[in-house]
């Protein structure tokens, strides 16, 4: 397999050093007593805020912490001549631009209530595509103006940015994955077959997976039969992905149903419905073991969108060891992607999520040896009548996460899950189209 070239470019390791009673701060704020964010800023791509911390003026020698990532770009080759091509009034060539403000985040009128301290701009060149790592920028800078000339420097800001190749392999559903689609992979104008897809519904399903009925992972389902509880819940779905040889190499397996909450239509965030991933035991295809966990529910609101919880699960049991990995809603009205990102949600949550039995990093270094930075992201068609036509998810995994076709598998189906989710997750009181209604084979 081919992969896609990308480029990552990572902002990090930042620290701001603000002279006690600095101008460029306000007249007379002690930079302690005021909080510090930036605006991280590439063409073409939205603006990501963080917070920078901040360091005392006497530890001249301090340095942040060199791993920190606040902020990542990817860009493939198209995304970076369309950076390289835009240009504003200000500027004739394009920037990294990081502007660092002092104040209570927040925005008025679309612009950044805080009081500006200074940018720190890097040209962006045509290099960054050359497929090497550069390291761009690693120390400190002055943003902020002297406070008289000859005397003590304004702010100071420490930042590392870095340019990296980061390859991924690119797939596509030829379809939405109810109807049973090819994946194929796509490089250029070239799609070649990889896996085909196999959906169904109904409880059978789970005895072919080995899995108890009622109970998986620790959760159970809805144990009536009855006729009118069926019409209140979405159970029993599940996604089987094959090689070319049709032998199966992943699944995703609706674990637990999609029901309304008490007093609504709708799944909430405090009873999501849930999917396992699967793979199978190494020597055989009749044992299967859990992988990952993808929870999904729907925010509320007439405007409600999908909400999407992904863990991965340290050991065979997948029972109590999961680890935080990705938590996302996901716009029900307009396309979307699903992102496991581990830099990002890493860096918003340092501390993983994780049960009092995990062995914290150590398990979550054994899903995802490479765990700093890109893992996965699939598109997501919005709800509505278009959905059945123009749902053909694409779905992008870095190359390091991939050491043979299989590992890629595991992530289509997790792909194939979350689309699944957008329909499993509509109201009740709307209905859903045939191929995901058909009665039951096993009652």
């Amino acid at each position: 397999m081919d992969p896609r070239r990308f480029v990552r470019v990572s902002v990090g390791s930042l620290g701001l050093r603000i002279p006690l009673a600095s101008k460029a701060a306000g007249a007379e704020v002690h930079a302690a007593s005021s909080p510090c964010l930036c605006e991280i800023r590439l063409p073409k791509f939205p603006v990501q805020t963080v917070p920078v911390p901040l360091i005392s003026n006497t530890a001249a020698a301090s340095v942040p912490d060199p791993y920190n990532v606040a902020a990542s770009f990817y860009l493939d080759e198209p995304a970076l001549q369309r950076v390289l091509s835009s240009s504003c009034c200000q500027f004739s060539r394009p920037y990294l631009q990081i502007v660092v403000f002092t104040g209570r985040h927040g925005r008025c009128c679309g612009f950044f209530s805080g009081k500006r301290l200074g940018t720190f701009r890097i040209p962006v060149t045509a290099e960054w595509g050359d497929g090497r790592i550069l390291p761009i920028h690693n120390g400190w800078t002055s943003i902020g103006k002297k406070k008289t000339s000859g005397t003590s420097p304004g702010a100071e800001l420490y930042v590392k940015v870095k340019v990296e190749p980061d390859p991924r392999f690119v797939f596509q559903f030829d379809g939405e994955p109810a109807l049973s689609p090819q994946i194929v992979q796509v490089q250029g104008n070239m799609r070649q077959p990889i896996f085909s897809c196999k959906f169904s519904r109904d409880r059978s399903s789970r005895c072919r997976l080995n899995q108890p009925d009622n109970s998986v992972n620790g959760w159970t389902g809805a144990s009536g039969g009855e006729k009118e509880r069926e019409i209140l819940e979405r159970k029993g779905w599940l996604v089987m992905m094959h090689d070319l040889s049709g032998s199966p190499v992943a699944a995703a397996s609706m674990v637990m149903p999609f029901v309304p909450s008490s007093g609504s239509d709708h799944v909430s965030r405090s009873n999501p419905g849930a999917w396992l991933i699967l793979r199978p035991e190494p020597g055989g295809v009749d044992s299967w073991q859990p992988w990952g966990r993808l929870e999904a529910w729907r925010e509320p609101g007439s405007n409600g969108g999908l909400g999407c919880r992904f863990q991965v699960v340290a050991d065979a049991t997948g029972i109590g060891n999961d680890i935080l990995i990705t938590e996302t809603i996901i716009n029900s009205h307009k396309c979307g992607e699903f992102i496991i990102d581990t830099a990002k949600f890493m860096s918003a949550s340092p501390s993983p999520v994780q049960s009092p039995h995990s062995s914290g990093d150590f398990v979550f270094n054994m899903c995802f040896p490479s765990m700093n930075g890109f893992v996965m992201a699939c598109t997501v068609q919005a709800e509505g009548k278009l959905r059945r036509k123009s749902c053909k998810p694409l779905v992008q995994i870095a190359v390091r996460h991939v050491s043979c076709v299989e590992d890629a598998a595991v992530f289509m189906a997790v792909a194939a899950a979350v689309n699944l989710s957008m329909d499993a997750c509509l109201p009740f009181s709307r209905s859903l189209r045939k191929e995901l209604c058909e009665p039951m084979e096993s009652l």
